[in-house]
């Protein structure tokens, strides 16, 4: 069944949210929504997710889902803010409580802070199915980039999350906690077994210069144009590449700050005895 798909670019982040839904008055789901953070200031606001809880409202929609393709490194999750706002359950990957583990220790988190992935309410396995009202859903393990990463077909769109970027930018990086550049390839060439018209919807753009932002593709497309995983390109290439890529690369600019909140499905860190919630910057470490 074909899926409306109303994509929302925040050009601070690069990320691409979505809206998923079958028309007006249906049941919808929401795609890795964004919650605006000013690092110098540190000072969050829900400007990014008021346009998605408007444009869900201007529609008559009822939110079944929010769904994050992953624990983002890049931005911070307002998935709890719109669940607060307009409802739906937050979603993610079972294997969340492996990259909870990691960031738990890392930030030497409270220690009421479970790796459990309690924090989520529903954490999804590769295969699983689920409904956005008429729209018949189906999870799709992405790990490589992260553990837990995940791809939603929804109706006839696949969202990617950070596997797959447009053709001309290639593929997500593969050295954060539980990265894998090998496992990024088999689950891309899986991904790319699709009839060549299949829709891919990626979760961030980082557009050339001269190119305007894009974040729709097919399989077609990629396998013929991408510049990192193009039909042709063998496993053991596309490893040395991307490790040697990886290499040159800084951290992202909000990966400590985002990935606190983020492995607590968008809540913020508990307030401390003077009422102020706090992020930690582990000094010396990364």
């Amino acid at each position: 069944m074909r899926a409306k798909v109303q994509p929302f670019f925040d050009p601070v982040t690069g990320t691409v949210s979505y809206v998923v839904y079958e028309g007006p008055g249906a049941a919808c789901a929401i795609v890795d929504p964004v919650l605006d953070y000013d690092a110098k200031s540190g000072r969050t606001s829900t400007a990014s997710a008021r346009r998605i809880a408007d444009f869900v409202c201007s529609q008559g929609l009822q939110v079944a889902w929010i769904l994050e393709t992953h624990a983002h490194a890049d931005h911070l999750s307002a998935a709890a803010w719109l669940r607060a706002e307009i409802g739906g359950r937050v979603a993610m990957g079972r294997n969340i409580t492996e990259v909870q583990g990691v960031f738990k220790r890392l930030f030497h988190l409270e220690p009421e802070f479970s790796c459990d992935g309690h924090q989520f309410d529903h954490l999804f396995a590769d295969g699983d199915t689920f409904a956005v009202g008429g729209l018949q859903a189906r999870v799709i393990a992405m790990p490589g980039h992260t553990p837990a990463c995940l791809a939603y077909e929804i109706g006839d769109a696949v969202f990617v999350g950070d596997t797959l970027f447009m053709p001309d930018v290639g593929t997500a990086r593969c050295d954060f906690p539980g990265g894998s550049a090998r496992q990024l390839y088999r689950s891309i060439r899986h991904l790319l077994d699709r009839p060549g018209e299949t829709c891919l919807f990626v979760c961030h753009d980082y557009p050339p210069e001269g190119r305007a932002p894009q974040w729709e593709t097919t399989v077609a497309e990629q396998k013929a144009h991408n510049i990192h995983v193009h039909d042709g390109v063998s496993e053991d290439a596309f490893v040395e590449m991307r490790q040697a890529r990886d290499r040159t690369l800084g951290l992202p600019n909000l990966m400590l700050p985002s990935v606190q909140v983020n492995i607590r499905a968008g809540q913020l860190p508990p307030k401390e005895e003077n009422g102020v919630a706090y992020l930690k910057i582990p000094l010396n470490v990364m």
